[in-house]
């Protein structure tokens, strides 16, 4: 797994030093919301052919730490 989070890659000379995939222009957001509103990763694939399949995984993964990282507090209901 530490593998694929290799793929991350911080620079704040690269989209202010979002994360992005391998140094590319292409950002851990970006691939999110692509799957979040439904892109297949067949169809994110064909339209960034310098992604590969583990850069997708390697997006998730990272989201899932961010994700798994984070604090539960008891919500008061509005």
């Amino acid at each position: 797994m530490d593998e694929l989070l290799q793929r991350i890659t911080f620079d704040k000379d690269v989209l202010g030093g979002k994360p992005v995939i391998r140094g590319l222009r292409i950002s851990v957001e970006m691939i999110l919301e692509l799957l979040a509103k439904g892109a297949t990763w067949q169809e994110i694939l064909e339209d960034y052919p310098e992604l590969e399949p583990d850069d997708l995984r390697a997006a998730l993964l990272y989201a899932h730490h961010l994700v798994a990282g984070e604090s539960v507090w008891d919500r008061v209901p509005a």
